[in-house]
């Protein structure tokens, strides 16, 4: 299985789904054993023992006999990581969201990698005009010469330059703008959309009232997957941008709350 990682001298690393699991399980555990690796993600030691050297060779993990562990003091692995995540899906998945924002429109868009990947796919609009409590997307974009970008005002997060907490929602509330750009850490089968930081879903509830039309930009991992906090429902999401179609009893979820669905081809390029 292709690990996803560019082979070519000086090329930035990128994680597939796989790697990207095995640092999640090292930044829970402290540590990971090759075979253990193996028989739960159902690859072979060898397999495992490729994605290691090459998370190691990036600087997320430091190898030990059978296994690996989390660098000591690495505070931005876990955003790196995600960043590195499923990097194309992510590319492709900020393109197509990007297709339907006009040049000329007002958007929020939020913190998250896949929302930083959809401002990457915007740098060659046209007078766009951005609110976000995301500082990475405010450096990417301050050198488009006629946008107009806005930076919420709140606590800044050092270890991912989100700007969060009541400043920022009471800042976003004075606004009404024409696309809503956000992203979850998870959905629920009854489209229950979920996150982990009560403080991130205040922001992006705000950020849902106060736009005319939402964007939710995810990949087909948060499917399923558990987080604690309610920041919605599916049918408050006026498109759902994905780079595969969901499973089966998604899409009839997803159908029976009429939300409209775009799948990245695999074949999109930029």
């Amino acid at each position: 299985m292709d690990s996803g990682i560019p082979n070519g001298v000086g090329a930035k690393p990128g994680l597939n789904l796989r790697q990207a699991r095995i640092v999640e399980l090292a930044k829970a555990a402290g540590y990971v054993n090759i075979e253990h690796l193996a028989a739960s993600l159902g690859v072979t030691p060898q397999t495992v023992r490729r994605d290691i050297n090459r998370l190691c060779d990036a600087g997320m993990l430091a190898r030990y006999h059978g296994g690996a562990s989390l660098l000591p003091n690495t505070r931005n692995t876990d955003y790196e990581a995600r960043k590195l995540a499923a990097r194309n899906e992510k590319e492709r998945i900020g393109r197509m969201v990007a297709r339907h924002i006009p040049d000329g429109a007002s958007l929020f868009i939020n913190i998250g990698t896949t929302t930083e990947a959809v401002a990457h796919a915007l740098v060659n609009h046209r007078a766009l005009r951005v609110i976000t409590n995301n500082i990475n997307i405010a450096i990417l974009l301050r050198d488009c010469p006629d946008f107009e970008i806005t930076v919420a005002g709140g606590r800044l997060r050092s270890h991912d330059l989100a700007v969060v907490g009541e400043a920022t929602i009471d800042f976003i509330n004075q606004f009404k703008v024409d696309f809503g750009v956000i992203g979850v850490s998870g959905i629920d089968p009854d489209g229950t959309l979920l996150d982990f930081d009560y403080r991130e879903v205040r922001v992006a509830q705000a950020i849902v009232q106060n736009a005319r039309t939402v964007f939710l930009a995810t990949d087909r991992t948060k499917f399923g997957r558990r987080a604690m906090v309610k920041l919605g429902h599916i049918s408050m999401v006026d498109g759902l941008f994905l780079d595969a179609l969901p499973p089966p009893p998604f899409a009839e979820m997803l159908a029976e709350s009429q939300v409209a669905v775009h799948c990245v081809p695999p074949e999109d390029e930029p």
